[in-house]
């Protein structure tokens, strides 16, 4: 049976809570997803733009070490292509193996 509003005392809480309820469900649902899933791509591009920056220092740092201890062997224009040589090689190497592992193994060609 129906209950009449007007002579029900708590029929006003109710309806508070009730729609205190579906907004937080919807709130829930809806704008908690969101922001995490916006959280997550701001912190992907941070992350990759912040190791990209690395590797790239990395490299260069590489290099120059390389230059460093290739002087004490060589003079200094020799120690220069001869970094060079080593990095190129280090990073074809790189290459290779990710390459190799781009595919699984079980893929027959």
């Amino acid at each position: 049976m129906a209950r009449n509003p007007l002579t029900d005392p708590e029929w006003a809480p109710e309806l508070a809570n009730t729609i205190e309820r579906v907004v937080g469900l919807i709130r829930t649902t809806a704008t908690d997803r969101a922001v995490a899933v916006v959280r997550a791509l701001v912190f992907g591009i941070v992350i990759s733009i912040t190791v990209l920056t690395t590797v790239t220092l990395a490299v260069i740092l590489s290099t120059k070490f390389l230059q460093t201890l290739f002087e004490i062997f060589t003079d200094a224009d020799t120690a220069v292509w001869l970094s060079y040589v080593v990095m190129a090689s280090l990073l074809f190497l790189a290459g290779v193996i990710c390459m190799h592992q781009r595919r699984p193994k079980d893929l027959a060609l």
